[in-house]
């Protein structure tokens, strides 16, 4: 993900107006925050599975899973907000280089 966040922050900031790029940029980091939400949702419904069987077992080994998941959960959500954000950012600069290029 920090090649992606290197494309963007260069396309950004890159006098050139490459709306092709730009959107195929845009694209794969669409797809890349379609990936980390999918991966979230793993790691959700295997803490509520691991959750599930508590009762029977080794208990800490699963507290430990747990805990583990629950830090995977956490940065997955980070790197997601982090990668919306610059994807906000590049799709604003397109709709400017999209405004250019009209005239």
């Amino acid at each position: 993900m920090t090649e992606l966040l290197e494309q963007i922050n260069a396309l950004i900031s890159a006098p050139a107006r490459d709306l092709d790029t730009i959107e195929r940029t845009l694209t794969d980091g669409y797809a890349q925050a379609l990936s980390l939400e999918a991966e979230k949702w793993r790691l959700e419904k295997r803490i509520n599975e691991v959750a599930q069987t508590l009762q029977r077992g080794d208990t800490a080994k699963k507290a430990r899973e747990i805990a583990t998941l629950a830090d995977r959960i956490e940065s997955s959500v980070r790197a997601l907000t982090t990668l919306r954000s610059r994807l906000a950012d590049l799709r604003r600069h397109a709709d400017v280089v999209r405004v250019g290029t009209v005239r």
